[in-house]
């Protein structure tokens, strides 16, 4: 089963205490039992190119026991640590507790051992070397532009052990992703698109080494005439500038939805005929509000309840 982490146990603890300041004396945290979350399990999985270790998150559907011959479609999600239990718990109540959904595999990519999240997913999700400025909570200095790497362990290593150690369609595998996340899935889409079937795509950062990524759709649209996939981009009202506002929930620096558009142009402009795009704007969200509205459109676009 998979552990939250300590500290939102110790969390919880604490706000527990001071609520009931006339309880009895309890037990120290550290004897308390952690929080999990039932039917997951925990796999570390070792990248030996990259000589990292990284932990995936699993839930399996209810009918995966008593069904044994069925194979199920694999939902992967990057950031697990925020998203993994937030999609499960979002695909256990859409339509109706789960009934406006195909039942399917969700795994979630967590960050390497040792690393901060931080660290991990700026080094992973990133195309180039050419990050922002910043610093990382360990004291280390970030690295950028590890991507193609990541990539190459996720088609080569983990999704083939989730394909032999559970009871995958193979055929469809959907992947989710936000933000760097996002933007590491439109990596994929133009080096390796045949390595998922379905692409959500939420909030990418485009702006990301002066939009490099835009730069690599004209190189793959000058290289190729086809781009088979079915891509689902959505990304918050907010994440635009408003000069005259003094919202805080708008952006700064960045038009992120200038550059989603911009990117959907051009794919939308080369006339790929295996290209499935929607694109959304969903109204009063910003960037860190988004994600759980672009994951239950995403699970609806891409696991919508089979008809049997």
């Amino acid at each position: 089963m998979l552990r939250l982490p300590v500290a939102l146990a110790a969390l919880l603890l604490a706000t527990a205490a001071i609520a009931q300041p006339d309880a009895e004396p309890r037990a120290s945290a550290a004897a308390a039992p952690p929080v999990v979350l039932k039917g997951t399990e925990v796999r570390t999985i070792r990248a030996r190119a990259l000589q990292r270790d990284y932990e995936i998150f699993v839930s399996l559907p209810d009918s995966y026991q008593s069904q044994p011959r069925r194979r199920f479609p694999v939902l992967f999600v990057t950031d697990a640590d925020y998203a993994f239990p937030l999609v499960r718990s979002i695909a256990q109540r859409v339509g109706n507790r789960a009934r406006g959904l195909e039942e399917f595999i969700l795994v979630g990519l967590s960050y390497s051992v040792g690393d901060t999240p931080e660290y991990s997913r700026r080094r992973d999700y990133t195309p180039t070397p050419n990050g922002e400025k910043t610093k990382d909570p360990s004291g280390r200095p970030p690295l950028f532009g590890e991507a193609d790497g990541y990539r190459r362990f996720l088609s080569e290593e983990l999704m083939p052990f989730v394909a032999s150690t559970y009871r995958t369609d193979t055929t469809r595998s959907i992947y989710a992703g936000h933000s760097y996340g996002g933007l590491f899935g439109l990596h994929v889409l133009l080096t390796e698109p045949k390595l998922f079937s379905h692409y959500i795509i939420g909030s990418p950062s485009l702006w990301f080494d002066q939009k490099v990524m835009l730069r690599r759709e004209r190189d793959y649209a000058q290289a190729n005439t086809e781009l088979k996939a079915n891509v689902l981009m959505a990304i918050a009202s907010y994440e635009t500038i408003d000069k005259d506002s003094d919202d805080p929930r708008y952006n700064r620096k960045t038009d992120m939805i200038a550059d989603l558009r911009e990117f959907e142009q051009a794919l939308r402009s080369r006339g790929y005929p295996g290209l499935r795009l929607s694109t959304e704007i969903i109204p009063g969200e910003d960037h860190l509000t988004v994600f759980p509205a672009i994951i239950t459109r995403g699970l609806l676009w891409a696991l919508p309840a089979r008809r049997d």
